[in-house]
């Protein structure tokens, strides 16, 4: 469980998070929906640890995020502007990152690409991948160590209709794995695809809640 308790975030003069408060759960799609700076990303930011909330706390299984841990212990991101290693393959950037934490084998490194249509064996370095690739690696790395937390931003963005259907078949299988997602989209395709709760950002603030079609609930 990861809980916004009176979240609010200003830079300089500018409230970008204001006073948020909600209660995301495990085995649940979540879809952030808000035109370009709504605060979408923003939010994902906060829920990763990577910015501190000027004002209310971040709370993790009971702990406060920055106070009594220092980060989530075990979250997966792809937020705006991701760079992988540019000079080596996908397998071989995803080896190097399941290094740190050493709880990910080859076999989940091969399976975590092939999942998102990527081929493990393949030798084309990540700087000549079309955008599109780029972004289901960015994906796999999101969920190759089974992360409970998974926060995405914008992920279908520059990939082909193939891409974006192996996207939504990944995030319908994390999900019954048990983890958390959170889906910052303005794609209202993504929503209805993927999330069973939608949750409406306008200026900052979290306006409004609603199921999904019960179909992809």
């Amino acid at each position: 469980m990861l809980e916004l308790v009176h979240v609010t975030k200003r830079l300089k003069k500018k409230t970008v998070l204001d006073d948020i408060s909600y209660t995301f759960e495990s085995g649940v799609v979540y879809g952030l929906f808000g035109v370009n700076g709504s605060g979408k990303t923003m939010l994902l930011r906060m829920l990763s640890g990577l910015i501190r909330p000027t004002e209310g706390k971040v709370i993790y299984e009971g702990k406060i995020l920055h106070e009594e841990i220092p980060m989530l212990p075990d979250v997966g991101v792809v937020i705006e502007n991701m760079e992988l290693l540019p000079y080596y393959t996908a397998y071989e950037n995803l080896i190097r990152l399941s290094k740190i934490k050493n709880v990910a084998s080859q076999d989940d490194i091969r399976l975590a690409l092939e999942r998102v249509g990527l081929d493990p064996e393949s030798e084309l370095k990540v700087r000549k991948f079309s955008l599109g690739m780029k972004q289901r690696l960015n994906i796999a790395q999101a969920f190759f160590e089974k992360q409970k937390i998974i926060l995405l931003d914008e992920p279908t963005n520059a990939v082909d209709h193939k891409g974006v259907q192996q996207i939504y078949d990944v995030i319908q299988q994390e999900k019954k794995r048990g983890a958390l997602i959170v889906i910052a989209t303005h794609h209202d395709n993504d929503l209805r695809n993927m999330c069973d709760e939608v949750l409406l950002m306008d200026s900052g603030k979290l306006m409004l809640q609603e199921g999904c079609d019960e179909e992809n609930g």
